[in-house]
């Protein structure tokens, strides 16, 4: 059950250099578009793929620079036996300290045997792929795979096409799925000749003309060829293992599976013949899979086998409900950094964890807002959705924007949410109520990232600035939606018992009539409408209508200080972003 312990690219298409001790089970690799993602399993796959000669092209070099080589270096443990053979391999058998990642160019005690295969494509395109070691290099030594040894250690590839491994070809999952091997060589050719003979047969009578003509031609020509057939050509009709392909009971081949069905299928297969091909690797994991199938496919794979994983699995993925199935353990953010790439573990500090069950889409994105509650989440979904409609602004999704709602609590929740989220490369903003004051440290600490948050003013949560900052007109239609989402005998139950008889809603309804809104009425407003756990709004979908329906349109009569938060927030969700 071989594992690669450490990658290496260099100058490969969009990869400069990267360097990757990958874990044991499952590698999900997450990042922005053309990070390279699918470069890394292409790497992986032309490395130790049981591969005679690859097509390479001038795009495959980075920056198209051909002068500068291909270089992808995988060291791979857990050998089995054969690979640990001192007369074959002793002169590029090396040791690799699990605990910290690291290459010794000798085997020692305490460290793993490990061996290094390299393939380097220079300017004339041709690949080659040696064994290395530093020693082998000073002695001039140089020496590949066995065959045998490439191909037991070669990755399955679950792609958009795994028909291949449905069939008996070679290298398919199902010839490593045991060690028996089909023998009927001859049983294949009796059926490609039985197959040429039905098909004259059957052919003759309806070319019959065309024969005659062939027949006629040939004669007067002197060529003598007697009376011609129409026959299957030998050497295009020639059946071998491939030929032999899984059929369900109806005889229907199961290549014709949809495409999800095939990957689940092989996945499992794969994990049936994980001790004699270990290594799986699977590009945009979703594709093609409804969302309950997808975690059955993730399942098959080891996603929750922390301990004793089937598989070393290297997957892709833009789908939030496949991060929601991982653990932190599992997840790499791949980004260009300069010249290097870096490939970062999401961690599994319960920062990580709460955020990929809750908000894993967060992870999916460029930039992302973290909001103390669904409150902020929809106030900025609708301020953002209002600009779109009505001034044709860039949208926050269109700008590759992200939300994780912490879902109440303390304040110290958000800052430390966005200073790990900030550790892992992500562009932070953090929007927080001012009720509860966070602590010195906790605050010190993200302040620290260089990444900016917005506050309510001083002891003001979302509700107070809202009440306190519309006019008149606008807080008519903040109750109004009040009455439609909650009611208005809830509504009416609430004021008159937070107020201790003080008001009731026919009084606060009655307020613009006699003078407006006052202070006081505002200030109760703020407090009354957010009660913990009976909250008028506390919804998305509410706190959505209020910055679309409400802010938005009633902009110019906003009170000054609440405006400036506004811009502010928008300034740090919207400009600058690309």
């Amino acid at each position: 059950m071989a594992r690669i312990r450490k990658l290496q690219i260099q100058k490969f298409r969009s990869i400069h250099s990267l360097d990757w001790a990958p874990s044991e089970g499952i590698n999900c690799l997450i990042g922005p578009g053309d990070s390279g993602k699918s470069t890394i399993l292409d790497a992986i796959d032309l490395c130790l793929g049981a591969r005679r000669s690859v097509t390479f092209t001038d795009t495959d070099f980075y920056l198209q620079n051909v002068s500068l080589p291909i270089v992808i270096s995988v060291t791979l443990g857990a050998l089995p036996d054969s690979l640990k053979n001192f007369d074959v391999y002793g002169d590029f058998l090396r040791g690799f300290n699990l605990a910290t990642s690291t290459i010794e160019d000798e085997p020692g005690v305490g460290l793993e045997t490990v061996i290094t295969l390299v393939l380097s494509v220079s300017s004339n395109l041709e690949p080659n792929w040696t064994l290395y070691s530093e020693r082998a290099e000073q002695q001039l030594l140089e020496r590949s795979l066995a065959w045998k040894d490439r191909a037991q250690l070669a990755p399955a590839r679950i792609g958009a096409y795994t028909q291949a491994n449905l069939s008996w070809s070679r290298n398919s999952v199902l010839n490593r799925l045991t060690d028996e091997k089909a023998n009927l060589g001859a049983e294949l050719a009796d059926a490609a000749r039985e197959a040429r003979s039905n098909f004259g047969a059957k052919a003759g009578p309806q070319l019959q003309e065309t024969l005659e003509k062939v027949n006629k031609t040939a004669k007067e020509l002197g060529v003598r060829i007697g009376n011609s057939q129409a026959l299957l050509d030998a050497h295009s009709v020639s059946i071998g293992d491939g030929a032999i392909a899984l059929h369900n009971e109806s005889g229907i081949p199961l290549r014709a599976l949809g495409t999800g069905s095939s990957r689940l299928l092989v996945a499992g297969l794969q994990r049936a013949a994980a001790d004699a091909a270990s290594i799986a690797l699977v590009d945009e994991v979703e594709y093609g899979l409804e969302p309950h199938r997808l975690t059955l496919l993730l399942d098959y794979l080891g996603a929750k086998e922390e301990k004793a994983p089937p598989l070393q699995v290297f997957l892709t993925t833009h789908s939030p409900v496949a991060l929601r199935e991982l653990q932190g353990s599992q997840l790499y953010i791949v980004r260009p950094a300069g010249p290097t790439h870096s490939v970062s573990l999401a961690g599994t500090v319960d920062a990580i964890q709460s955020t990929l069950r809750s908000d894993p889409e967060a992870f999916l994105a460029k930039h992302v807002i973290v909001c103390e509650g669904a409150s902020e989440v929809g106030l900025i979904r609708g301020l953002d959705q209002y600009a779109a409609k009505s001034h044709g602004s860039p949208t926050i999704a269109s700008l590759g924007g992200g939300f994780v709602n912490v879902g109440g609590g303390h304040t110290d929740k958000c800052f430390e949410r966005g200073t790990v989220l900030a550790a892992l490369g992500y562009s932070v903003m953090v929007l927080v109520d001012a009720d509860k004051a966070p602590t010195p440290d906790v605050l010190k600490t993200y302040e620290d990232t260089g990444y900016k948050y917005v506050s309510w003013r001083p002891g003001r949560a979302l509700e107070d600035e809202l009440f306190l900052s519309l006019p008149d007109s606008a807080i008519d239609e903040m109750l109004k939606l009040a009455a439609e989402t909650v009611g208005e005998e809830f509504m009416a139950e609430q004021i008159q018992g937070r107020s201790k008889g003080k008001y009731t809603l026919i009084d606060i309804k009655a307020a613009p009539l006699i003078g407006g809104y006052t202070q006081e009425i505002r200030n109760f407003l703020g407090e009354v409408s957010r009660i913990r756990g009976n909250g008028w709004y506390k919804s998305v979908t509410a706190f959505e209508k209020i910055g679309r329906d409400i802010v938005g349109p009633n902009w110019t009569n906003l009170e000054e200080g609440f405006k400036d938060l506004i811009n502010k927030l928008w300034d740090l969700t919207h400009v600058g972003r690309n």
